[in-house]
């Protein structure tokens, strides 16, 4: 199989970033043109909720690369102008400034959407966190803030909650779950979370959802609980999840179902790939479609995707990793720890906030989780990639 001749990149965070750089370690030389929606330069997400939301990090140093490593690259980037279509069968995309892009293959990395709750548009103080710009602009409001609400008890809601908290700000994290992150860890976990961020002084308002917003002359004054409970906010964070960016492909000819689905290699169609949280793939481990939110799979992906594009034709079959850091918590977790699964500490001590444990469902391990022993996790990791891949990540797929 020869190589293209030219590679288009739709999306310029660390999935299309990681696919350029890839294609070059890899020995391609034809032409890379990488499309971004955002002015910015490519950076880095996962620390926009914490070192730049604190002010630790200038937002500077969340770009990924230094100027001159992108320039190393030898590829177009074309930023500030989003794809707004895609012909899969041409390899033709169309930009929202009327530009028409035509490759020989074509990436597809435009990642997913904060979702939003209704009422929320134009309404002052109400945040979303997904961007650069967005991060800056919730860190504005939080420095003259004094009660801020954030909605929604995953990940990154827990780490909004955990930073803001941090600058000084009454915090009141809100959201349907028993404990912060209980979906992910399982109750024992998730419930030591919520003793640290109580301890921290978060005010923790979980266990019933939130039905909307309340207002006073076109600014956000409270979050209303579907129990009828209103709490004040000078500011509201929603972090109720993330949709794939899939709009502009709709009529493509792809197949789209909670992403861009494609095969066992990345692929959505000739000449068509997809990488990051926009992709849905054959997970070949497990025999199912997977769709995975996090920085390393990203980059991870983005090798694959390179690979396949050169011919390498490797299915894509990772163990899902990801971290969290809140407070003086410093999460790890390898695998798809289920919220039913049996849990043991295998290293470590709960009460020492130091501690590996394994999760096991059936007799398998089906996750290992490392708080404050990133090393040790690690080393635990192997019982875990001693397995079938499908015991690693079938729970919960």
């Amino acid at each position: 199989m020869n190589p293209p001749s030219s590679v288009l990149i739709a999306g310029a965070s660390a999935a299309g970033l990681g696919t350029a750089e890839s294609l070059r370690r890899k020995g391609y030389r034809g032409k890379i043109t990488v499309l971004g929606a955002e002015p910015h330069a490519p950076y880095d997400r996962p620390p926009l909720s914490k070192q730049v939301l604190a002010g630790a990090w200038e937002p500077e140093r969340a770009r990924l690369r230094p100027q001159d490593a992108l320039d190393a690259l030898d590829a177009a980037f074309l930023l500030g102008d989003p794809a707004v279509s895609l012909d899969a069968a041409a390899r033709t995309v169309r930009t929202a400034s009327g530009r028409v892009l035509t490759a020989d293959a074509v990436v597809i990395a435009t990642g997913v959407r904060p979702r939003t709750l209704p009422g929320q548009d134009g309404l002052a103080g109400v945040h979303v966190l997904r961007s650069l710009d967005d991060a800056a602009a919730l860190r504005a409001d939080l420095l003259t803030a004094t009660r801020a609400v954030v909605v929604g008890d995953g990940v990154l809601g827990a780490e909004i909650a955990a930073t803001a908290r941090t600058m000084g700000v009454d915090v009141s994290l809100a959201g349907p779950q028993p404990a912060p992150m209980a979906a992910q860890f399982g109750p024992r976990v998730a419930e030591l979370l919520a003793a640290v961020h109580a301890e921290q002084g978060v005010a923790l308002r979980l266990g019933t959802a939130v039905c909307g917003l309340t207002a006073h002359e076109g600014r956000v004054s409270g979050v209303r609980l579907a129990d009828g409970e209103v709490l004040p906010a000078d500011v509201a964070v929603i972090a109720v999840g993330a949709a794939p960016e899939t709009g502009w492909l709709i009529g493509s000819g792809l197949t789209l179902d909670n992403g861009v689905v494609c095969d066992a290699y990345c692929r959505a169609a000739d000449g068509i790939y997809t990488v990051g949280d926009v992709a849905r793939w054959h997970h070949t481990g497990i025999g199912a479609l997977l769709r995975l939110e996090n920085r390393t799979n990203a980059v991870e992906q983005a090798a694959a995707v390179a690979g396949n594009i050169l011919g390498e034709e490797k299915p894509y079959t990772p163990v899902p990793y990801f971290w969290t850091d809140q407070f003086d918590a410093k999460i790890h977790v390898h695998g798809r720890p289920a919220p039913d699964a049996e849990v043991a500490v295998v290293e470590g001590a709960v009460e020492d906030r130091r501690f590996v444990a394994q999760y096991r469902r059936h007799g398998r391990i089906t996750g290992v989780l490392g708080w404050n022993m990133p090393k040790q996790t690690r080393l635990h990791r192997q019982a875990l990639l001693a397995q079938p891949p499908a015991a690693a990540i079938a729970v919960g797929a």
